[in-house]
């Protein structure tokens, strides 16, 4: 949805909040008149502040983003990961081979 349209429906809707609290509260037109001024003001600025709110975010989220450093990082996280699994491989064969020669039972000695 579009910014602009996004503030219109929601001043449509507190036109409406507005009507219906100002029937609710008031006793005479005058009164119903600012309820449903004031609400329907309230809720065209917070829309406004809503949508600025959204703009920054997502201009922010997408124009500070260091996509060439994240890969970077990423592409050494990578390599350190690969390098850590064949030494972890390496100590595996190393430790089956140690329980090997543990488990044969060596000549002259007694169990």
């Amino acid at each position: 949805m579009l910014g602009e349209n996004f503030v219109y429906f929601f001043t449509v809707q507190g036109f409406f909040v507005g009507i219906i609290f100002g029937v609710l509260k008031s006793f005479d037109a005058e009164g119903l008149l600012l309820y449903t001024f004031f609400i329907t003001t309230f809720f065209y600025l917070f829309s406004h502040i809503i949508i600025a709110m959204y703009f920054r975010t997502i201009t922010a989220k997408s124009y500070f983003f260091p996509k060439e450093a994240h890969e970077r990082e990423l592409d050494l996280f990578v390599r350190e990961i690969n390098k850590r699994e064949k030494l972890i491989d390496s100590v595996y064969k190393i430790t089956d081979a140690a329980i090997k020669m543990n488990s044969q039972e060596m000549p002259g000695q007694k169990t």
